[in-house]
Parts: C-alpha cells; sequence; structure tokens
C-alpha cells in the first residue's frame, strides 16, 4: 500500500494513468474538480468527497475550481472476495 498528498492548481490534471492491478482511492480535502474514470460517467466532486478508482481502470483527476485542489491518494492492491478466505 502506498499514499501521498496531490496539489493541483486551477485548470491543471494529473494527467491520464492508471494504478495497474492496484485499486486507488482519493480523499478530497480542500477545492472541487472532477475525476473522469474510463467507462464511467464524470465524477464532479467538492471538497469534503470520496472516489474510488477500480484497479487496471485509466483515470484522471481535474481541478475545475478557482482555489487549490487538495486530495490524499491511496493506492492497495487489489483482492478478490475468495482471497480474502
Amino acid at each position: 500500500m502506498r499514499s501521498g498528498f496531490v496539489r493541483l492548481k486551477p485548470g491543471a490534471t494529473v494527467g491520464w494513468h492508471t494504478t495497474g492491478k492496484n485499486e486507488e482511492a482519493l480523499v478530497i480535502l480542500h477545492g472541487q474538480g472532477e475525476a473522469l474514470i474510463d467507462g464511467q460517467a464524470k465524477r464532479t466532486f467538492v471538497a469534503p468527497a470520496f472516489a474510488y478508482i477500480p484497479p487496471a481502470t485509466r483515470h484522471n483527476v481535474s481541478n475545475t475550481g478557482k482555489d487549490l485542489l487538495e486530495y490524499v491518494y491511496v493506492v492497495a492492491p487489489a483482492k478478490l472476495c475468495d482471497e480474502a478466505k
């Protein structure tokens, strides 16, 4: 598992990427933006908020507000329910 802190200026994006076989959670602390996740409708958010990105899914996060967008991401290996036994 790994995590980090992101600050995006207004109008900035993190860029399209994937976390491979890992799932990712975004905890939005400040600002507003949108998460673009392949195969899903665009998700807009205003802090405080939470977004989930499934494994092997291209995604991008952008700041659509006038202030900094700040969030924490957590990336972890995805486990299937059968593996939890």
